[in-house]
């Protein structure tokens, strides 16, 4: 029997995964005139432990197929399904599609000069009218990588197999590797990265934090420690997911108790945003979550759920104490 390497092993894994379609996406608006559909609406004002979030629930995308990857850019809306990508305004109306590369997407990033996607051992950019521009491989033969992120003239790109960060520049030259000083420990594919203020932020969901670099990979410090109260990192390996507001807010996706929270850029915990009764009852897995003005979009499985910052909830809620004048709050 023929051996392959690994790379080799994951690109013909990620070829022969199926799902539905992104095509036929469909937004709901939440209504009162919907239930006689049988949708049920969520109350904006849920309670859960005494949480009022401060998000209204706004709209309902659903694709036939499960979603790879999501982002958000420049008020359009970018998801990967099935090889397809998609772009719709914030109520699901399809503005574009094309075809991409076979292969499973893990992560997606957007700016201006083009649409970045991240496979297990390779990098695809495309120009914003589907073009393939340019690709390039793992620069090591055992990587899977997990999750990525623009910050100037480079990549960051996390490792799960090798628990590093790979730091590469917008053309794909390999530039070096980050390792963690406490060791990164990640079960799965819970490896998440974001940047903001010139700062990395990248999960140690094995040891239920969040670690702070410079660009040029210096270790700044860390934040976050296990448990299932509000701001802490419950179950086996949290936060997935990291995102950044633009004034330097990150924000945290959990699975196991599906919940969305804000700290401030050196750590310290703001607020519950979304707990798992709005996310998705009875959803387990982690939400992909992007962050526009003063609406939070969310991504689980074949769902992209939008809400609204409302500032009455706030004020009766989790926001009310808090004197921050953050990008959240901005309408």
């Amino acid at each position: 029997m023929e051996n392959i390497s690994r790379k080799k092993f994951l690109r013909t894994l990620g070829s022969v995964v199926t799902g539905g379609t992104i095509a036929g996406v469909s937004g709901v608006i939440i209504s009162k005139n919907h239930l006689k559909d049988g949708l049920t609406p969520v109350s904006a004002g849920e309670q859960q432990d005494d949480f009022v979030s401060p998000y209204k629930p706004v709209v309902v995308f659903t694709s036939p197929g499960n979603i790879e990857a999501f982002e958000q850019h420049d008020g359009r809306l970018y998801v990967v399904s099935e090889n397809k990508l998609t772009v719709m305004d914030d109520y699901g109306k399809t503005l574009s599609r094309f075809g991409i590369k076979e292969g499973l997407t893990r992560d997606m990033a957007v700016d201006a000069d083009g649409i970045y996607l991240l496979r297990p051992a390779s990098v695809l950019v495309y120009s914003h009218s589907g073009e393939l521009l340019r690709e390039w491989n793992a620069c090591s033969e055992l990587s899977d990588y997990c999750s990525f992120t623009l910050a100037g003239d480079f990549v960051f790109v996390t490792d799960k197999d090798n628990k590093n960060i790979c730091k590469y520049t917008r053309e794909g030259v390999f530039v070096k590797f980050i390792g963690s000083p406490n060791r990164f420990i990640i079960p799965s594919l819970t490896f998440g990265i974001a940047y903001a203020d010139g700062k990395l932020y990248c999960s140690n969901s094995g040891r239920h934090q969040v670690e702070i670099y410079s660009t040029d990979g210096e270790y700044e410090g860390k934040f976050g420690a296990a448990g299932g109260r509000q701001g802490y990192f419950c179950g086996c390996c949290n936060p997935v997911y990291l995102t950044c507001t633009p004034t330097g807010e990150i924000i945290t996706s959990e699975k196991g108790n599906p919940r969305i929270s804000c700290y401030s850029g050196d750590g310290k915990f703001r607020s519950l945003l979304l707990g798992g009764k709005m996310l998705d009852e009875g959803n387990t897995a982690a939400n992909r979550v992007k962050i526009a003005g003063n609406k939070l979009f969310t991504a689980g499985k074949d769902k992209i759920r939008v809400y609204e910052y409302d500032p009455q909830l706030a004020a009766a809620g989790v926001c009310s104490g808090c004197g921050v004048d953050c990008g959240l709050k901005k309408t």
